[in-house]
Order: structure tokens, then C-alpha cells, then sequence
């Protein structure tokens, strides 16, 4: 399987995106395309294990 296929099975799951910089979004995976784009829903913003912020939904921009 490659990473695109195991992603595409987490669809509709709860998942945990963490950005190089370690801030991570916590939310439900709603889609994502070949260029890594992720969209979520019911998204959570942490920075350093402490919540910043609450999005309902939320793109993050993948680049390979």
C-alpha cells in the first residue's frame, strides 16, 4: 500500500497532523488529494501539548 492508499482508508476517522514546526491539528479526516491537501473537520489547534484554537473545518497544504 502506499501512504496515499492508508490515508484514504483513515477517511471519515479521527486523525493527528503534525507539522514540522510540532504544532498539531487534531480532527476528522474528511479528504485529501495527491499533493498530500488535507481537509479535516471539528479541527483542534495545539501548540506544545496545550489547546490554541477550535476550527470547524481546516485545510492544510501539503508539498511534496
Amino acid at each position: 500500500k502506499t501512504p496515499s492508499d492508508f490515508l484514504g482508508a483513515a477517511i471519515g476517522s479521527r486523525v493527528v497532523v503534525r507539522l514540522n514546526s510540532g504544532v498539531e491539528y487534531r480532527g476528522v479526516l474528511a479528504c485529501l488529494d495527491g499533493y498530500m491537501n488535507i481537509a479535516m473537520e471539528q479541527t483542534e489547534e495545539y501548540v506544545g501539548g496545550d489547546l490554541k484554537n477550535k476550527y470547524g473545518d481546516a485545510f492544510i497544504r501539503g508539498n511534496n
